[in-house]
């Protein structure tokens, strides 16, 4: 009988032309914890997502106890024994825990549920935390019982194998030693670990074995006695990053578009910095830096605490029309929900977020409709058929451009971008990187919030670093910059 819990032969995931797995193989040995690293976008959420039945491979194999293992579902990947505790935890708040625990394995008889023996969940309960009440209501318990609660019920499935997607997120020093108690015990039990994180601490004493994933790709499966330092692990996160693309813009330090002081909400704590005309600003982190929380708050989405000035003036940008109003536009993080209205044409979605270069007194002028969405059409490279064509119907990339379009239309002093490129191809990505480069030399002030690495150091003067909603520090762009000491201080360092 195989020493491997699960074999990953030459998995690839493809969507819409975009390889997020490209022939990953490697195996996971029974009873290990088994951690799974990489930067964003490396290719560990997707090849999860395979692995319990939500998303199905493009092609390749992977052997679960030696069987072929396919799942069409995720339910069907829970009864087979494979169990994940992802980072929103899926439990049901209003409902107790032992309701919770048998949540989808319910007796039923003639189509009535029967009241299940609960011998099954004080056991399991007892097994991974005793102090939880099965009587107890899931709202009533903090974030880490709540994991228990999950974990008890991949357990009551007799799951073998259990996934932790960043599971210490949202939890206190105490908690995770509670966690990491817990997982020692699962082990012991034969259980077998899959558990990723971006904190490389954890992964060095948790980890028997430890994959890297880089751009879909799998890197390197190593025992943890093999990798000696975190910067070890951080050397096969990254390799060796080299950027030739990153062109020095002529920054005005005289003149300051935003001035942030102590922004402060459920996520950031105290971030300060100023954004200078014509400077293309970086703030980069792994998940759960703080990246989208700055670009949400300075856009009026969420609310704060701080003082942001825009050229001097204190303004308070609640809601995203006061933001506009303020000279500050946001391309956000997902364009598809966010950022687009696919039902419509260019046309209509071109003015958006300023109807006043259309329409006089309330009365659209068709013809000034037209002669805009053709203009940045233009302006910003958008290949389509005509300004008439649904949104839909357009490449990532093209999508993307229109968004562009809608916040360039509004005449920002300052434009955020979220993730300006992710699920673009390579050649879409370069055409925004011109139009972000020539906004800047036009005196748009710009800040990019990208998990991207290559694409921070390639576009950015200068880079802010963020851990757990902390801006740990600001480099100046250039040849000295050294990519693995911004890896080190991203995933906790000093």
């Amino acid at each position: 009988m195989s020493e491997y819990v699960l074999e990953i032969k030459n998995i690839s995931k493809h969507f819409a032309g975009v390889k997020a797995l490209d022939d990953v193989s490697f195996n996971i040995v029974k009873g290990s914890c088994h951690c799974l690293v990489g930067e964003n976008g490396a290719g560990k959420s997707t090849l999860i997502k395979i692995l319990t039945g939500a998303h199905p491979k493009t092609s390749g194999t992977v052997l679960y106890n030696g069987k072929d293992f396919a799942p069409n579902g995720t339910r069907e990947a829970m009864r087979s024994g494979i169990g994940c505790l992802f980072q929103e935890l899926n439990v049901v708040e209003k409902l107790r825990v032992e309701e919770n625990i048998c949540l989808g394995q319910e007796e039923t008889k003639f189509g009535i549920i029967r009241q299940k023996s609960n011998a099954k969940v004080f056991e399991v309960l007892k097994r991974i935390d005793p102090s939880i009440d099965p009587k107890m209501l899931i709202e009533d318990l903090s974030v880490a019982k709540r994991q228990c609660v999950e974990m008890a019920k991949a357990l009551a499935m007799d799951s073998d194998v259990i996934i932790m997607d960043e599971p210490t997120a949202s939890l206190s020093e105490e908690e995770v030693r509670r966690l990491f108690k817990i997982i020692a015990d699962l082990k012991a039990q034969g259980i077998t670990i899959i558990y990723i994180s971006h904190r490389l601490e954890e992964i060095m004493e948790l980890a028997d074995y430890v994959t890297v994933l880089r751009d879909g790709k799998h890197i390197d499966t190593k025992p943890r006695s093999e990798i000696n330092t975190r910067q070890d692990l951080i050397q096969m996160m990254i390799g060796k990053v080299i950027v030739e693309d990153y062109q020095p813009n002529d920054v005005d330090e005289s003149v300051k578009m935003i001035e942030v002081k102590n922004l402060n909400n459920r996520k950031l704590k105290n971030v300060n910095f100023d954004l200078y005309k014509g400077e293309i600003l970086g703030f980069y982190g792994l998940i759960g830096a703080g990246k989208t929380e700055i670009a949400r708050a300075l856009f009026g989405v969420d609310p704060y605490a701080g003082e942001v000035l825009v050229d001097g003036t204190a303004v308070k940008t609640e809601g995203a029309r006061a933001a506009l109003a303020n000279g500050i536009a946001l391309v956000p993080e997902e364009r598809r929900t966010q950022g687009v209205a696919t039902s419509l044409s260019i046309l209509d979605n071109t003015p958006m977020m300023n109807y006043n270069t259309i329409a006089t007194k309330g009365v659209v002028n068709k013809k000034k409709e037209v002669e805009v969405a053709q203009e940045y059409i233009e302006k910003v490279g958008t290949a389509c058929r005509n300004e008439q064509q649904s949104v839909a119907y357009l490449s990532g990339g093209n999508q993307q451009k229109v968004v562009i379009s809608k916040c360039l239309n509004a005449h920002p002093k300052v434009l955020l971008l979220d993730e300006p490129t992710r699920g673009v191809d390579v050649g879409a990505k370069q055409e925004i990187y011109t139009i972000i480069r020539q906004l800047a030399k036009q005196g748009c002030s710009i800040i990019v919030f990208s998990s991207e690495l290559p694409e921070i150091l390639g576009l950015c003067d200068r880079i802010g670093l963020l851990y757990d909603g902390e801006l740990k520090t600001f480099i100046k762009n250039g040849p000295e910059v050294d990519s693995q000491q911004i890896m080190h201080v991203v995933t906790g360092g000093n």
